[in-house]
């Protein structure tokens, strides 16, 4: 991270996808000499104004905006108001934009014809995508990031054929995921195991989790960690012991994940 009175930026790796990149910068006097990228770049501008050379074209981005570039396309960028700019950036690779668009029923990478896109919409999904890409739920960080792709692709990367959607049978997949959690509640679980499971994309399992429980999966996987961390305390394992078996990070993740959802911590339970 570099930090100065009129530039900061902060650089890191999505927890689910390392193929991403993600950026967080405000700028002012900062200006991007011509380059490319082999990822696509998807800026998010939250304050102020980027000015922006796309190819031949020249472009403004204002705050509430999208910026997209393609990759390989040549581009820079400098301050497009007297204060700045600040962004929220993604750089997703090739692989992982055509994985995603091929669980939406498309052939290929997705390629975007327009560079500054206006849609309130996807902003904030962008938004709680870059947000949620630092909290310590792995799943919920992957949810909010598919979802916030799933959009940007469907909404403005071309090829308008419709997502395969699987309509009947979401109960009986529901089962399904709920084994494959119950049995792999201190491995890493991301949906493309509980996809995988049921023979779907990542996107339906989302939507069966919402249509049967009213849940992400996140907080579905959550709840199931706590109530096995649950039941290993008040067997007599120790808080650092039930936290390693249920899949927590560590004691402390399950401290704050105990008392938010308890309104106690899972010390007081034990002596309880």
């Amino acid at each position: 991270m570099t930090d100065t009175a009129e530039e900061r930026t902060e650089f890191w790796r999505h927890p689910r996808f390392r193929d991403l990149g993600l950026l967080k910068a405000r700028f002012r006097r900062h200006r991007y000499d011509r380059h490319t990228h082999p990822t696509y770049v998807i800026a998010l501008i939250t304050e102020g104004c980027e000015r922006v050379g796309v190819g031949n074209r020249s472009l403004v981005a204002p705050a509430g905006s999208v910026l997209v570039v393609n990759p390989e396309e040549w581009h820079d960028g400098e301050a497009g108001a007297d204060d700045g700019w600040a962004y929220q950036t993604f750089y997703p690779s090739v692989g992982l934009m055509s994985t995603i668009s091929a669980e939406l029923g498309r052939d290929g990478a997705p390629l975007f014809a327009r560079e500054v896109i206006a849609d309130r919409d996807l902003a904030e999904a962008l938004g709680a995508a870059h947000q949620g890409s630092t909290a310590e739920d792995a799943t919920r960080a992957e949810t909010s990031m598919l979802v916030a792709l799933r959009q940007l692709i469907l909404r403005h990367g071309g090829d308008g054929r419709p997502e395969p959607i699987e309509g009947s049978g979401s109960q009986r997949r529901l089962a399904l995921y709920e084994q494959v959690i119950e049995d792999n509640l201190a491995s890493e679980l991301d949906l493309q195991r509980l996809a995988l499971a049921a023979g779907v994309t990542r996107f339906q399992v989302i939507r069966d989790f919402k249509k049967v429980a009213g849940l992400t999966p996140a907080a579905f996987i959550r709840d199931r960690r706590l109530r096995h961390a649950n039941r290993l305390i008040a067997d007599g394992a120790s808080l650092a012991d039930a936290a390693f078996a249920a899949g927590f990070a560590d004691q402390s993740h399950l401290s704050r994940t105990f008392r938010a959802m308890h309104g106690i911590t899972p010390g007081m339970f034990r002596r309880a």
